[in-house]
This record gives C-alpha cells, structure tokens and sequence, in this order.
C-alpha cells in the first residue's frame, strides 16, 4: 500500500529498495492521488501495471469493503506492507486508506505492517476538537483531534486497539519505526517531496488543519493556485479582512493581502481578493485556531456572502461538518454565535489522550 511519498533517503523509490533487498512484492495497492500523484483531489486514476517493475497496480480510493477485500483476495498476500508519508491533519485521506487496507487484512486474516514516516506537524501538540463518531467519513476515519499529533504506525496501533473494542476483526500491527523517533517538525531544513498536488510545501502542511475547514465554504482555499490553502479568497472580499485578522494577533503567523485568479476550483478565471498565510514560527503557530479566526471575521465582515456549502446530497451531512467532525462549528455559524469559543482547551498533549500501548516502541 504506497504511492510516490515513500521513498528512501536519497529519493529512491521505496518499491524498488524493498525489491532490491529481495522482498518478494507481488502488487501495489494505491490511494488517492495515484501511484504517482498525477491525480487530482477527488481522483486516483493510473496505470493497472506499473511499467517499471512489471507489478499490478490496484487502485483502492474510497473502495466499500467488499471491493478492496476482493483485490485483497486477488493478489494473494502473505503479508500487506502501507508505506505513505502522512501530513498530520485528520481530514487526510492516507490515514482512512490505511485504515481500510488493514481491516481488510485484519478480515483476510493477514499480517499488516507500517513502515512509518515521521508527522510534518510533529507529535507533541494535538489541537482541535476529537471526531464525534457520527461524523465518520473518509475524511474522519477515527474518533481522533483534527491535528491528530499521530504518525501512520500510532494511527494503526490506535485502530486496532479501537476495532478491538468495537468487537471488529483485529490483527495488531507491526511498525517499523525507523527514523520516525522525530517529534519535531520535519520541514525546516530539510527537502519537502509534496505528498499530493495541493500540498506543494511544508508551509502548506502548516496551514493546512485551519484552512482546509474552508472547503466547507463557498471561500476559495486557493485552489488552483500555486499555493493552496496558504492563500484564500473570493471575489466578494476586500481590505477589511486582512485588517481584522492583523488585529487578532494570531501566534506565529503574519497575513498578507493578496489577490488571485484561481485556475480551477472555486472562482476558477475571476479574481480573488484575501489573505496569505505567512508561517514564521511554526512551534506557536496554530492553524486551527487561526482557521477559526479567519471563518469568524468571514462571518462578521460578510454576512450575507459568506455561506457554508450545502450538502453534495440530501442524505450527506454538509462537507463543513465532516471536516470540523461535528456539526458544532457550522450551528455556530447559523445561529451567529462566536464560533472562537470552539478554540478553547482544544491544545492537548498527545501521550495524555491516547492509550499509551499506540507509543510503544517497535
């Protein structure tokens, strides 16, 4: 289960390693994105065969579990290995596709193993509020904050310990660890691949927990940009809100004016005007904190622009809930209430909000 993000320290292909090292891989199993990150959000095409090692090459993205225990099934494992470069924000998908996968092994009665990448974001700091299982999606595979302060091999030491008690088919998984014993933030200093087509930079990543929420919005994330989700806007915005969102004071962060033609996404051919993010201490910065500073002088400076998306379906909760993982940030928004009080409290200390067995070293 891999994609482009693993690799070596020099930049080799993790695949091609393990195949070197005589590791008998029989297929590969992608998520979204792709094997090689050509796709889009929202898409996984690719290959069936990957050309350079002559391997099956399945595509797992959003799969219901019968479909991916089939491919399971199909590729007859001894042994089903994740390998992907999480970014520390729940509403990533890598983590619900890890998930899934090692269900399905769990299912298939089959080894499941990590080999684990260090969090951008670090592994000291959770921040943001936990999911509230009525909420869970593909973007909210687990009852976990919305900077979950986890890496992949904690996140799968947290399912199985969840499943189990849930009374699901478990297998404990193995971590391979690795130089993943890094709790600090991984993106200074050191070379940034982009783990999607929209997360180019670890300034992104940064960012990403707080304005990812705008999605949920009728505000251009910066889509179709050459900085997503560092720089928003829409049409319909002026000066003012740079101005408020200065006067916040928000830690860590400087806001830019700025003005955008987004080339696809929302707004796709008109311009833009917002703000950029500008991360110049990413140890005080707090992107959720500063996500919701951003939606509150949205809400304050543009009432009657400002709107959260509508479901896609009748049946679906709106996509604002299922990021936030509740849908206590957009009743907020309805009911005009300050929605910064759904900051308070919410930064945690990882080791005292998990069962302990998800840090034990491997």
């Amino acid at each position: 289960m891999t994609n482009f993000t693993a690799v070596t320290n020099d930049y080799r292909r993790a695949v091609d390693a393990l195949l070197a090292s005589g590791v008998n891989i029989v297929a590969l199993f992608s998520p979204e994105h792709g094997l090689d990150g050509m796709a889009q959000a929202g898409h996984s095409a690719g290959p069936p065969v990957d050309p350079r090692v002559n391997l099956p090459v399945y595509d797992t993205y959003q799969l219901p579990d019968s479909q991916l225990d089939g491919m399971v099934t199909q590729a007859d494992l001894d042994l089903l290995i994740c390998d992907l470069q999480d970014v520390g924000t729940r509403f990533w998908t890598y983590p619900a596709t890890m998930i899934a996968c090692m269900r399905a092994a769990a299912r298939a009665k089959l080894p499941f193993m990590v080999l684990d990448r260090p969090n951008p974001l670090g592994t000291e700091v959770a921040e943001g509020p936990v999911l509230d299982p009525r909420f869970t999606s593909f973007i909210g595979a687990l009852p976990i904050p919305l900077r979950h302060g986890l890496t992949l091999g904690q996140l799968a030491r947290l399912t199985a310990a969840y499943d189990r008690k849930h009374g699901l088919p478990t297998l404990d998984p193995q971590v391979i660890t690795g130089a993943c014993d890094h709790h600090g933030f991984i993106g200074q200093g050191s070379l940034w691949l982009p783990p999607s087509p929209n997360m180019a930079t670890f300034a992104t990543a940064c960012v990403y927990p707080g304005t990812g929420l705008l999605e949920g919005t009728n505000v251009s994330e910066g889509r179709g940009t050459t900085h997503p989700f560092e720089m928003f806007g829409a049409p319909w915005i002026d000066g003012r809100l740079v101005e408020l969102l200065r006067s916040m004071q928000l830690p860590g962060v400087f806001v830019r004016e700025v003005s955008f033609i987004p080339t696809f996404g929302k707004y796709a051919g008109e311009p833009c005007r917002g703000g950029y993010l500008h991360v110049s201490d990413p140890t005080a910065f707090r992107p959720v904190r500063t996500g919701l500073s951003v939606i509150a002088a949205l809400a304050r400076l543009y009432p009657d622009d400002f709107k959260v998306l509508a479901p896609a379906r009748a049946s679906a909760p709106p996509a604002l809930d299922l990021l936030w993982g509740s849908g206590a940030l957009r009743l907020r928004l309805e009911r005009h209430e300050n929605v910064l009080a759904l900051d308070e409290r919410t930064i945690l200390d990882p080791r005292e909000i998990y069962p302990q067995v998800i840090f034990e070293h491997c």
